[in-house]
């Protein structure tokens, strides 16, 4: 069992939607984490999660300011750290294809300074967080994200004798996380109006703590340079438009630059190196430095079928309206009411 009781763990992005559910997690579970270090580069994010999570209350917590661009910051920053979560990225489809260079920056340059800085200090494993549009990228945002999730799997390749474990995780829309369409949707209710972009749109769900239980997951049991992928539902657009505001008008906007209609996890040509553990599939690396045989065995791994993919269209789990609303109250604001 993994215990971070006495550990250091760095969060990149930390002032995140996920890194803010992270933080709660490794508090709450783990009160004798020895360090847990906030880094990113949004000095009135950290400003703000420090009212909520003072460091009067919480003495292992640490708000390091940095960027993921900035090598020798992130170097400093892994110092004595034992788990590091990269979660920093620049991750709206439109403002990547508009701001093309700095996307590159930040997701891939960024990522090939997370694994520089491991590679020279003494962290002993990494987790990425990837996305769904890194599955067969069509925007710019997917393609950095596909190209990080190369760097951090590669990782394992060239670390030598560094018992460093690189891996990485996959999942579709977090419900609620700052940015998506449910707040955007219970904001633009107000004005009596939801935009669709597509009627046939569909898109994976998963909650803020379906993505922690995820990270941990891959903390806990990565052999080094796998990418798993969570068995989660899907939702119709409209009917999360029908959930919200079943009085809006929802007239249909299109498609924004390098959107899809549906998304995908896990392509027919990933299905070689896909097997499914139970909760999660896992696409492993194509070279690794384990016996196949001993991790299938360890995790009672099934080969997936050839030609298998993970579609969000295709899904055999879907949201209805009505769990859409009890998810809402739940997950995202506690008060909405139809």
């Amino acid at each position: 069992m993994l215990d971070l009781n006495g550990k250091s763990i760095l969060i990149t992005g930390g002032t995140g939607s996920l890194g803010k559910a992270l933080t709660s997690h490794i508090l709450s579970k783990y009160p004798e984490t020895r360090r847990l270090i906030i880094y990113s580069r949004d000095e009135q994010k950290q400003f703000q999660m420090a009212q909520e999570y003072p460091e009067d209350k919480f003495p292992q917590i640490r708000y390091f300011i940095g960027d993921v661009r900035d090598r020798e910051r992130l170097t400093r920053a892994f110092q004595g750290v034992n788990y590091v979560i990269h979660a920093a990225a620049m991750k709206h489809v439109h403002i990547a294809e508009y701001n093309p260079d700095e996307c590159i920056k930040t997701n891939i340059g960024g990522a090939e300074n997370v694994v520089d800085a491991c590679l020279k200090t003494k962290v002993e494993r990494v987790v990425a967080l990837s996305t769904d549009k890194a599955c067969a990228p069509i925007n710019l945002y997917g393609a950095t994200k596909l190209t990080s999730d190369k760097l951090f799997i590669a990782a394992n390749n060239i670390k030598g004798e560094n018992p460093i474990i690189f891996s990485v995780v996959r999942y579709g829309n977090v419900m609620g996380s700052n940015g998506s369409v449910i707040p955007f949707f219970i904001n633009k209710k107000k004005e009596g109006i939801l935009p669709i972009t597509d009627p046939n749109m569909t898109r994976f769900n998963i909650s803020l703590q379906g993505g922690v239980d995820m990270v941990m997951h891959a903390l806990e049991n990565a052999w080094g340079g796998e990418l798993f992928v969570p068995k989660i539902p899907s939702y119709r657009i409209m009917d999360v438009a029908e959930a919200i505001g079943p009085e809006c008008k929802k007239p249909i906007v299109g498609i924004r630059p390098g959107e899809k209609v549906h998304e995908e996890m896990i392509t027919s040509s990933d299905s070689f190196y896909t097997y499914d553990l139970g909760k999660y599939y896992i696409i492993l690396p194509a070279t690794h430095k384990w016996e196949l045989d001993q991790y299938i065995k360890e995790f009672n791994a099934v080969k997936v079928k050839d030609g298998f993919y993970y579609n969000s269209g295709n899904n055999e789990e879907w949201e209805t309206v009505e769990s859409l609303r009890t998810l809402i109250i739940e997950h995202v604001d506690s008060n909405f009411i139809i």
